[in-house]
């Protein structure tokens, strides 16, 4: 999809023009019979859309007039949805150029954009027939540079759902791996399973051991001149999830190529920091392996050391992710950075609680949690403080390590965060759950079904403000 700014784009000849219609208000554009759009009983409440055909005075075979709800409760948010909703109709009726001037009093062109991203997605790759995609929007009435980090933000979007859509037959650990090689402006290391071995990650291969592909550990860097901040972000990695030996019911199973939607994310921030060029430094950091059940695999009662020393005891190897993200976070913690962020598809507590509507989040700081709520809202995405009561501890209690890696199913999404603490020192650190919000199993507002690319937005506005 091409994306450009023109100064009117009343002008542009194309397919489809988009224009704004607010409640109580008249169309902006005089060539529109507003009788017409009166008669039709087309009031601009939010999200509504109207096709207005064209007469010979308009570059335009069409118009389709937008909805914006009530002018006074227009904001970022309001305008991605609703240019997502356009750009919806505009793919049912087969348009193939399109301009948007929606004549507002604001420079709304990142979210705009943003939006024309997440409605224009689909993951077609295997199918046969293509599914119809917008060729080229044209923009009226924002900035170059707002619609340029617009674009930004929609491709690392899409870069992570393509990801997290891929199969687990493809996106293998060293598929991962690759993939975080190819991203230019970014140093990489890869460290291979001796490697991960020497440094004492021992929960995270005990996790990968069933399966045929070996386990790769990413460490990625984005530096920028003097950084007024360093961070450390961390994404879950499991690029298949059975559930091991206490293997899943099939239909928990298959959409477990998601369970490395945390690793997507990352990838997808990472890629898109190097076009926008804050002046901050992230250490991108994945533990990627499958878990699989084979005659090698890591079992129920096994006792495993982990990179600091604590020792846990299996309770279920299908609670397999905190046992990656514990090494991880050892790992992040000795790089002497401001904050760390893990961010995982972890718990299905969490999707009970929340539902695909909002993602958990939790940490040791709550001032890092309020700011990261704050950025989310104004992204677009919702994150809701859970809590980290001592008691949840006590279900974390064994009779023969310092800790198991389950507890109680009440609380779980909680207990889960209790965990990881426990691999967390002398830093700001901030867990976000995204099992039930990073992929769809049915179309949900803006978004169609599979993965969303959650975190991503929220992400990059947090290290870029």
């Amino acid at each position: 999809m091409n994306i450009k700014v023109i100064e009117d784009a009343k002008k542009y000849k194309c397919d489809v023009m988009v224009i704004s219609k607010f409640e109580g208000e008249r169309t902006f554009i005089a060539d529109i019979n507003q009788y017409v759009v009166d008669d039709d009983g087309f009031e601009g409440k939010f999200c509504d859309t109207y096709i207005y055909h064209a007469h010979n005075t308009l570059a335009q075979k069409k118009i389709l007039i937008l909805g914006m709800g009530k002018r006074e409760e227009l904001c970022e948010n309001k305008v991605c949805k609703a240019v997502a909703k356009a750009v919806n109709k505009l793919r049912q009726i087969k348009a193939k150029t399109v301009c948007f001037e929606l004549g507002l009093d604001k420079d709304y062109g990142k979210s705009a954009v943003i939006g024309a991203y997440i409605a224009d997605y689909a993951y077609d790759k295997y199918k046969s027939e293509k599914v119809h995609h917008l060729q080229e929007i044209v923009f009226g009435g924002f900035t170059q540079e707002s619609v340029d980090e617009g674009r930004i933000f929609g491709e690392a979007m899409k870069f992570t759902r393509d990801l997290a859509n891929t199969p687990a037959q493809i996106a293998t650990p060293d598929y991962l791996a690759k993939t975080a090689l190819s991203i230019n402006g970014i140093q990489t290391k890869i460290y291979e399973k001796d490697e991960i071995e020497k440094m004492g990650m021992n929960a995270f291969l005990a996790v990968g051991q069933g399966s045929v592909n070996p386990p790769k550990f990413i460490h990625m860097t984005y530096s920028k001149g003097n950084p007024r901040k360093k961070i450390a972000l961390i994404g879950k990695g499991i690029c298949f999830d059975s559930g091991g030996l206490d293997i899943k019911p099939p239909s928990s199973m298959l959409t477990m190529k998601d369970d490395m939607s945390g690793a997507a994310c990352v990838l997808g921030v990472m890629r898109a920091l190097v076009e926008l060029q804050p002046d901050i430094e992230v250490h991108g950091i994945i533990a990627a392996c499958e878990n699989m059940p084979s005659g090698s695999s890591y079992k129920p009662g096994d006792i495993l050391t982990a990179k600091n020393g604590k020792t846990v005891e299996v309770d279920n190897t299908d609670a397999e992710g905190r046992l990656t993200l514990a090494d991880a976070l050892c790992y992040a913690c000795e790089l002497k950075t401001d904050e760390v962020i893990d961010i995982a598809t972890l718990t299905g507590a969490c999707v009970v609680a929340l539902g695909s509507i909002a993602s958990g989040i939790m940490g040791n700081d709550e001032e890092m949690i309020k700011n990261l709520i704050e950025v989310g809202a104004k992204s677009g995405e919702r994150f809701w403080q859970l809590p980290m009561y001592e008691e949840y501890k006590d279900s974390l209690k064994s009779d023969i390590a310092d800790m198991k890696n389950t507890g109680s199913r009440q609380g779980g999404a909680s207990i889960a965060g209790i965990f990881l603490k426990e691999f967390v020192k002398d830093v700001k650190w901030t867990h976000i759950d995204i099992a039930g919000t990073a992929f769809l199993e049915k179309p949900q507002k803006e978004f169609i079904a599979g993965a969303t690319g959650a975190g991503v937005r929220t992400l990059l506005n947090y290290f870029i403000k």
